[in-house]
């Protein structure tokens, strides 16, 4: 079964290059896995970029690169699409088999690293909001069913823009912690603000790259989008 299918996420509006850069080459990943789809990757920030790829792709499933389901993804992009693209998938942070994916690679890490994941500690990385509680939600959500799946000896979530912080959540801990960033993209928060708060807090565990960035990530994208255009009256499943 053949499909079109747009990879949107948010972008770079001080630098569209980048983001669009960054989801192509995510998109050309996820073709990879699809040789019966046509994939395309844009972002918002890019100016008429979703206007036009969406106007030529009549019935084309929309996936949203965004952590949470919240003003981007519910406002934001379904006005800026044209007529007839859709159905619009749950958005990156909130697909089901996520927290799998991220045991598992946690696991990995920690058999590498000579650690036993009952006596780790784990920290999620997350954006937070002042305004939304969605972001945050979706990061704990995240963050529970890691650890019911992986096992640690703590969990904890850090945000940088609300409380408590990502400086807060990494202190007090030992070598034995890992850290996983719960972003779509290796920049902004993650490039600035997480590296400070693991200066300031003294952390002394291991940093991943964000979830977003896993090699399995393109497989998981793609199974989805598989999943949504042969069974198209059934929603993709939620936390």
């Amino acid at each position: 079964m053949s499909f079109d299918a747009l990879i949107v996420s948010h972008g770079q509006p001080s630098d569209p290059d980048v983001g669009e850069a960054e989801i192509a080459a995510l998109a050309a990943a996820v073709a990879e896995h699809l040789p019966e789809a046509r994939i395309e990757g844009v972002t918002l920030a890019a100016e008429g970029r979703i206007e036009a790829l969406s106007a030529d792709r009549p019935g084309a499933l929309i996936y949203p690169m965004f952590m949470a389901d919240g003003w981007f993804t519910q406002a934001q992009l379904p006005k800026r699409l044209a007529d007839g693209v859709g159905p619009q998938l749950v958005s990156f942070g909130l697909d089901c088999t996520l927290p799998m994916l991220a045991a598992s690679w946690l696991r990995r890490v920690c058999s590498d690293h000579g650690f036993e994941p009952y006596a780790t500690d784990l920290i999620i990385a997350g954006h937070g909001s002042g305004k939304s509680r969605r972001v945050s939600e979706a990061t704990r959500a995240f963050a529970d069913r890691v650890a019911e799946d992986f096992g640690p000896r703590s969990v904890r979530c850090g945000f940088v823009e609300e409380d408590p912080s990502l400086t807060d959540a990494l202190s007090g801990l030992g070598t034995n912690a890992i850290c996983l960033p719960f972003f779509a993209a290796k920049r902004g928060h993650v490039l600035d603000d997480l590296p400070e708060a693991v200066a300031g807090s003294g952390f002394t565990g291991i940093v991943l790259d964000p979830i977003g960035l896993h090699p399995d990530v393109p497989k998981m994208i793609a199974d989805a989008l598989r999943w949504r255009a042969t069974t198209p009256d059934v929603s993709k499943c939620l936390f």
